[in-house]
């Protein structure tokens, strides 16, 4: 029997490395891979490519080389200390490698100074430059990836709004929810990849992080391959409490089946903050579900049912790449904000029905906020600018520009009933006022892409948190000082830097539990794996939380302050007391796609939940009055400390 013969397309390669890129976090290579190769044309775009395949494919390649290479079995072969590589060729050797490396040393190019070089082979001067990035390639360096294309000019260009699917980014990955921003270097713009703890050069950082220099990939695929290898199954991380605490709610309907089918991940999820019940949802799949819950059982021997089959809302994106990033609701709850990778703004009723939608963006919305009256809306959008949208009237009332050079902006965060914060990968906050064209105030510090911003409850001082690894508190209460009115005059005299996280910090958040006389507390979460909890005055660190074993995605405190929870990339959301600093209680996602990507804490007429959006393509709803862990830990007294155990034993 002939066996068919071997085939392998270049639009198979292709998708591998587009895949690939995704995965590391290269997401302007793969936007430019994507359109180049024309993959969203392509069958085989819609078939699902396992996290890590291109890497797990090199590695049987080079098994199967090495099994080539040994071949004849003598002794050389047999006892062969030389390892394989995908560039360099195989010269068997009984020498261990690091008994060559002397050898290796004398033969190796005078590059001079060794630190200008990064483990991208990238200088650090280009890496770290805060010039806006070139627009061109220059012509003494030729490009292995092809022309290179300026990613800001290309969304613009390719964007058509009767086709939005021309126009979109690429999905964002687990490892990236949504970080698909320009970034200033003097080199290729397709050269920078997703930073590691080696890349960033900030102060106080510790010497086992930057000595670290594994590749981002071998990173992301020995976390995926510790994750395959936990075979833990879904539900409590202690022994104690009834798996029935957490309602799964099965996934989203789509119009192709009758019965439900999940497909995609969850990425965001938010209670309407007026009916209770309702709860809106947002996954990969570019669907959002409302779902309307019923009130917890008081009975302790009772638990939530499932509710019956979500209102699925219409005309939410089709595109091939239309991933929903951001759900708002405004304070009346009356109607719901919808942001996405397709980079049309959509309001939805909180019956179902379309408000009103405006394709005004060029670029994918990564964040949407109404106003504390409900009167404005704000977008903030991969195109660089941010949008103030008359909500009443159904209109843009006003478009800023103010992230200049092609840097996107990447959160927004109203100060005031009519002044706002904008954020972007300038490194830049801008303080702005919706009947004013330019900044009222420039807020400068941080050395790389601002994540996200948020303002302290009396409105006075603003957090902001970075790829730089460090988080920044900002006075916001003396904007009409005469000294900020002087036009170009930025201000940097920022009240505190957070430093301690060796890697970028994703999250951060306000506790609104501030007693009389304390000063105000604030958490922030990296991809270093830790949470941190601050003195926002004094920039103490009061405490680390390290019991995740990945990037941290969400950080959420309770409505009334005394607990906050985290959720990250290893699968777990664990619960904290936020005076104690004791783990209380922890929930596991799964082994299969484990991330929990968002959460939300409802606290109303003793109803207390928890939503999480879950990269296991559910949304789970906790009941955290029926955790005996919560109980207890919520009878401590103020000023009791119970550091030196836990609550509740979680085997994690």
């Amino acid at each position: 029997m002939i066996s068919p013969p071997l085939v392998i397309t270049s639009e198979e390669i292709n998708c591998l490395i587009y895949s690939y890129f995704q995965d590391c976090g290269f997401n302007h290579s793969a936007f430019a891979l994507r359109n180049e190769a024309r993959l969203q044309n392509s069958p085989l775009s819609q078939k699902h490519i396992p996290r890590g395949e291109l890497i797990d494919l090199l590695s049987k390649a080079l098994l199967y080389l090495e099994v080539e290479a040994h071949w004849r079995n003598d002794g050389l072969t047999t006892n062969c200390k030389s390892g394989f590589s995908l560039i360099d060729q195989h010269v068997c050797s009984l020498d261990a490698p690091e008994e060559r490396a002397n050898s290796v040393q004398d033969n190796q190019m005078d590059i001079g100074d060794s630190d200008s070089i990064s483990t991208h082979g990238i200088t650090s001067s280009m890496a770290n430059s805060s010039r806006p990035y070139a627009t061109s390639q220059p012509k003494d360096l030729p490009s292995r990836n092809g022309p290179q294309t300026n990613d800001t000019k290309a969304l613009s260009h390719n964007s058509h709004r009767d086709s939005p699917s021309q126009s979109l980014a690429p999905a964002p990955d687990a490892n990236a929810k949504r970080k698909t921003s320009p970034i200033p270097t003097e080199g290729p713009v397709e050269k920078r990849a997703r930073h590691t703890s080696t890349d960033m050069d900030i102060d106080g950082f510790s010497e086992s992080a930057a000595s670290t220099t594994h590749d981002l990939s071998l990173k992301i695929e020995t976390s995926r391959a510790s994750t395959r290898n936990d075979t833990r199954a879904q539900g409590p991380g202690d022994n104690k409490t009834d798996p029935r605490v957490v309602l799964l709610l099965p996934g989203h309907q789509t119009e192709a089946f009758t019965l439900y089918f999940i497909i995609g991940e969850v990425f965001v999820c938010a209670f309407n903050p007026k009916m209770h019940n309702l709860l809106a949802s947002g996954s990969k799949d570019a669907i959002v579900n409302l779902w309307d819950l019923s009130d917890p059982p008081t009975n302790p021997n009772e638990f939530a049912e499932s509710p019956r089959e979500p209102l699925a809302l219409d005309n939410v994106s089709r595109a091939v790449q239309g991933d929903l990033t951001s759900l708002n609701w405004n304070p009346e709850g009356t109607l719901l904000a919808i942001g996405s990778y397709d980079s049309i703004l959509r309001v939805c009723t909180n019956s179902g029905s379309v408000y009103f939608s405006h394709p005004q963006h060029q670029g994918p919305i990564f964040s949407t906020r109404f106003s504390k009256d409900g009167a404005w809306l704000l977008t903030a959008s991969l195109d660089g600018t941010t949008c103030l949208w008359d909500v009443k009237e159904k209109r843009l009332h006003r478009q800023y520009r103010c992230h200049k050079g092609g840097y996107c902006c990447l959160d927004i965060e109203w100060l005031s009933g009519d002044t706002f914060a904008s954020a972007g990968a300038d490194m830049r906050i801008f303080i702005m006022r919706v009947d004013e064209d330019e900044p009222v105030k420039t807020l400068v510090g941080h050395k790389d892409e601002i994540n996200q911003i948020r303002v302290n409850p009396s409105g006075t001082r603003l957090a902001s948190c970075s790829d730089d690894g460090t988080a920044h508190i900002w006075r916001v209460d003396n904007i009409d000082e005469v000294a900020d009115s002087i036009p170009g005059l930025s201000a940097s005299d920022h009240g505190v830097a957070l430093k301690g996280h060796t890697h970028s910090v994703s999250t951060v958040g306000w506790c609104v539990d501030h007693p009389a006389g304390t000063n105000e507390l604030i958490a922030t979460s990296s991809f270093d794996s830790t949470a941190r909890l601050w003195d926002s005055v004094t920039g103490e660190c009061l405490h680390v939380f390290r019991d995740h074993k990945a990037p941290l995605y969400a950080l959420t405190f309770s409505p009334d302050g005394k607990f906050f929870a985290t959720g990250s990339g290893d699968g777990w959301l664990h619960m904290y007391h936020t005076r104690t600093y004791v783990r209380i209680w922890s929930w596991f996602a799964g082994a299969e796609k484990p991330g929990v990507f968002e959460i939300d804490w409802q606290e109303y007429d003793g109803v207390n939940r928890i939503a999480m959006a879950l990269e296991c393509r559910q949304v789970a709803v906790l009941d955290v009055n029926k955790l005996d862990a919560f109980r207890t830990a919520a009878s401590l007294h103020p000023g009791e400390r119970r550091t030196a155990s836990r609550i509740e034993e979680v085997n994690v």
